[in-house]
């Protein structure tokens, strides 16, 4: 058994008074010595959490043992140390941001799209019929994407629903959603029915299930999780690379986050550039008083920043290379 484990999991079930909830929660994830993130709101649960084995399956356990989580289904990875540095548990109006003004307007508990296991949906990906729907953000399937999916340009998923009239063309087809670990696609999948599509599916499980139950094929690149891994294999059939390093434009799958705390960018850049760099994604970020210690990781605890420079993905890449 690994002496660690990191545990993908959402859970749409009401929650009554969730702030409490998120507050007993947080001091329990920290009584087992677990590290990660979880959002609780009363709509559900949406967690990441990571630690020794032993008390991962306790964790599991627990959960199921409430009803109103019986069914939640965790995605378990097997890693040399914990995924993240802390453990936070938050209280937020949604465990997913819609974008929507009304966010009740849809309801994952009520319908969604048509739920397909990995081989199901590895079955019906290539035909004619279908479009893969990637829903979500830029940075993610920058580095990873199913091949020939639609890929939207957003920067958050809160921006969806100003996509769907872009999607019009696809009514007539069986539109197949997908995203990391499936929570997004339950509203997506949900707002795409509320908005007249009517054959909508998603993955269930999302590309971390797909990629343990098939061997992830035809998927090109690899995924963006929220952890201080920050991207993980999932094609162990037909891999191939994708990105390119944001400075030199050379191949690279490897994704950081910009060492200036002041820009924290996502970006993918090769390893010289990285030691070129320090880790920043750009001279001006690498001259930064504050820049971070690059440690090869490009992985830095998040805290609070008083100043958010442009985003640097909307700067052509020659503006960034020395």
């Amino acid at each position: 058994m690994a002496k660690y484990n990191t545990l993908l999991y959402y859970c749409y079930s009401t929650i009554t008074d969730a702030e409490q909830f998120a507050a007993d929660h947080l001091k329990f994830c920290k009584s087992l010595g677990l590290t990660g993130r979880i959002i609780v709101a009363e709509e559900g649960l949406n967690g990441t959490v990571s630690g020794p084995a032993n008390a991962c399956q306790t964790y599991i356990e627990t959960v199921h043992a409430d009803e109103r989580f019986a069914h939640t289904d965790f995605k378990i990875d097997e890693v040399d140390e914990p995924s993240f540095l802390k453990m936070h548990c938050r209280y937020k109006s949604e465990i997913v941001h819609s974008g929507l003004r009304d966010p009740n307007m849809i309801d994952p508990k009520k319908q969604t799209g048509k739920h397909l296991e990995p081989a199901d949906f590895l079955a019906m990906k290539d035909r004619e019929d279908v479009i893969i729907l990637d829903v979500r953000s830029n940075y993610e399937h920058s580095v990873g994407k199913f091949k020939n999916a639609v890929t939207l340009d957003i920067d958050n998923f809160r921006d969806f629903p100003s996509k769907i009239n872009e999607l019009a063309k696809y009514k007539d087809k069986k539109i197949l959603t997908y995203c990391t670990g499936g929570i997004k696609c339950e509203k997506a999948s949900a707002l795409l029915l509320h908005e007249g599509f009517e054959n909508v599916y998603q993955l269930h499980g999302g590309i971390i299930k797909y990629g343990k139950e098939t061997g992830g094929e035809d998927f090109e690149g690899k995924c963006y999780v929220f952890d201080n891994r920050l991207t993980v294999d999932v094609n162990q059939v037909n891999p191939v690379v994708i990105s390119t390093c944001y400075n030199c434009g050379n191949h690279t799958d490897k994704m950081i986050n910009c060492a200036n705390p002041e820009c924290n960018e996502h970006f993918t850049q090769c390893d010289e550039c990285g030691t070129r760099l320090e880790g920043s994604c750009s001279t001006e970020c690498q001259s930064n008083p504050r820049k971070r210690i690059y440690d090869g990781t490009g992985y830095y605890v998040k805290v609070p920043q008083p100043i958010n420079i442009a985003k640097k993905s909307k700067l052509p890449v020659s503006e960034c290379i020395t």
